[in-house]
């Protein structure tokens, strides 16, 4: 399975932070907001990584990662010359995705939890042949939101973006798992009356062929909004909360990619020598005396 990370857009609902940066190089506490979304896709066992930007933002992007093999793993890049829907991610990464399926994350999307590993494992295993899998999380106001509705087995019914009468308590945040098919879906799709190639109209697709299923993340994970200055605080807050009461780290590229096997004791030792002036290399070399 590949992976996209959808870094695009202007963020313009952070003005005027973004006017001279992109949204997903702001720090998180400690890291660079992308960090988070790639910390999924490496949870998820994927090591083959593709992120979309801006023509502007995309070299910074290449400076901060750069290919990834410190990790153990391989990222590329691509643009996308100007915001035309996060289904054309899709078209962008054909060549990239090839014949594997493929997981898209957006790029502004922090989620943490114990067991999502094991979420994410499940999601995997239960993506069918040319179907796809979304995700479903409890959130008190699902009105300010796209709500899932689903059955017993996990198939979903339906999606209503923002509804007067939600059918669930169930978000669906920014994280999808797609079979190969799904370039084709994203080829077919109509633009929008804003003029984009919704994820909505993919993820109907699916829906309408009975192939769509939803994972659940239950109690104990947060899925954390980014998407005002308030959001970007509060997400600060509960990163450095998390980090200083259990100190364990949320979203260490190098720990991850450590405790998955892509790089051994000596890869993460150098990673951690490179910061060892920093809290964040400490952290990384301290994970070699457990």
């Amino acid at each position: 399975m590949k992976g996209i990370i959808l870094a695009g857009g202007k963020g313009t609902r952070l003005y005027p932070i973004t006017k001279s940066v992109s949204k997903q190089l702001l720090p998180i506490y400690d890291k660079p907001l992308i960090y988070y979304p790639m910390s999924i896709l490496m949870l998820a066992g994927i090591k083959d990584i593709l992120v979309i930007s801006t023509p502007v933002d995309i070299s910074s992007y290449e400076n901060l990662l750069g290919d990834g093999k410190k990790l153990g793993i391989n990222i590329s890049y691509a643009v996308q010359s100007e915001p035309k829907g996060l289904a054309e991610a899709f078209i962008i990464g054909e060549e990239f995705i090839g014949t594997d399926d493929v997981c898209l994350i957006l790029g502004d999307n922090v989620f943490y939890g114990q067991s999502f590993s094991n979420t994410l494992r499940e999601a995997r295993e239960s993506l069918q042949k040319d179907g796809a899998v979304i995700f479903g999380y409890p959130v008190s106001n699902p009105a300010a939101f796209g709500v899932v509705e689903f059955d017993g087995d996990g198939n979903v019914l339906s999606i209503e973006e923002k509804p007067v009468h939600p059918k669930s308590k169930f978000a669906v945040p920014g994280l999808y798992f797609y079979s190969n098919n799904v370039i084709e879906i994203a080829k077919n799709v109509k633009p929008s009356a804003r003029g984009e190639l919704e994820i909505t109209a993919v993820n109907n697709d699916y829906l309408n062929a009975g192939k769509l299923k939803v994972e659940l993340m239950g109690r104990g994970l947060a899925w954390l909004d980014t998407g005002s200055p308030d959001g970007m605080l509060k997400a600060s807050m509960f990163v450095e909360t998390v980090q200083q009461r259990q100190g364990y780290y949320i979203s260490c590229l190098e720990e991850i990619a450590w405790r998955r096997g892509f790089i051994d004791d000596k890869q993460l030792k150098a990673l951690g020598e490179e910061l060892k002036m920093t809290d964040y290399g400490k952290y990384i070399l301290g994970l070699l005396e457990e």
